[in-house]
């Protein structure tokens, strides 16, 4: 989904509406800072009911770099799910679908 709303043009605005959507639905979305440690996903977001997930954030349109996608399939080979999120709309969407999920 695209052109949500006029701001939703930068990382910045998805990571924001990320943060926003898991804080209402009674979570917390953790920023990943591992130094030394390059590729992984910007945010593990962690819901009410043990539900947790891991989010790479992007700019509306832009994909995972190799390496990202490399780091990404090894956290999947582990069983954990790895999103990455491109727009607005989609921040929410997603932690609204993993509540379902539970």
């Amino acid at each position: 989904m695209r052109g949500d709303e006029p701001y939703d043009r930068s990382e910045s605005s998805v990571e924001q509406e990320l943060v926003a959507a898991a804080d209402a639905a009674g979570g917390i979305a953790v920023k990943l800072n591992l130094r030394g440690r390059r590729g992984w996903p910007d945010r593990l977001v962690l819901l009410p009911g043990g539900v947790a997930f891991f989010v790479e954030l992007k700019r509306p349109g832009e994909q995972a770099q190799p390496l990202q996608r490399h780091v990404h399939n090894r956290i999947r080979r582990l069983g954990f799910v790895v999103i990455v999120v491109d727009s607005v709309a989609d921040a929410r969407r997603i932690v609204a679908e993993r509540i379902d999920r539970g």
